[in-house]
């Protein structure tokens, strides 16, 4: 299975890693809302967090590649979030800074997932009496997510190996026609677990 998207290093062993696991949601959700809720005129305070996010990585001893990586697949939504307040008054410095404050938060909920075993993040979200359903929905989503990253390159390889010319329009129809069949494949799974579910008595 190809861990590529969340805990992919949450086995290391550093002391990030062995700090308890409500501790670092607690400390996680506390820094996004302050990050959130800074006003844009105090936008040089943003250096704080930004320090402590950089001290947290380098303790967890995450490579820096790998934090990289994942800021840039989610760095076009932020983007696509900071231009809508370029139309607003002075909107150019509160696009950057919007930018800069959705950058931090990614940051944080990627080295806190990088940093701690979903299970753990699950049983925190358990004693905090949070509603089950929503607990065995987040435990689903994380468990199919793999399966469907796995199903994405066995037909991604299938369509390749069908494919002689790498021509750059038809690698975006084939990237186009393997979205559209994973999509129908993840709806059929997912009333076939619900049927499974059910008649188990699943409710």
């Amino acid at each position: 299975m190809r861990r590529f998207l969340l805990d992919h290093y949450s086995g290391l062993d550093s002391p990030i890693h062995r700090v308890p696991a409500a501790a670092k949601l607690g400390a996680a959700v506390a820094l996004v809302v302050i990050v959130a809720t800074l006003p844009v005129q105090h936008a040089p305070y943003l250096i704080w967090p930004a320090t402590i996010l950089a001290s947290v990585a380098l303790l967890s001893r995450i490579p820096w590649r790998f934090l990289f990586r994942r800021l840039l697949l989610l760095e076009p939504f932020v983007l696509g979030v900071a231009v809508l307040a370029v139309f607003q008054p002075g909107g150019w410095r509160i696009m950057l800074v919007l930018a800069a404050k959705c950058t931090l938060c990614l940051l944080t909920m990627i080295l806190l997932s990088g940093t701690t075993p979903f299970s753990e993040m699950l049983r925190v979200l358990r004693k905090m009496h949070v509603p089950s359903l929503m607990v065995t929905t987040l435990a689903l989503m994380h468990r199919y997510i793999f399966v469907l990253g796995d199903e994405a390159h066995r037909m991604k390889r299938a369509r390749m190996c069908r494919t002689f010319v790498q021509k750059p329009a038809r690698r975006w129809r084939t990237l186009a026609t393997v979205i559209s069949q994973l999509f129908i494949r993840a709806s059929e799974r997912a009333e076939r677990v619900y049927a499974a579910m059910c008649a188990r008595g699943w409710q």
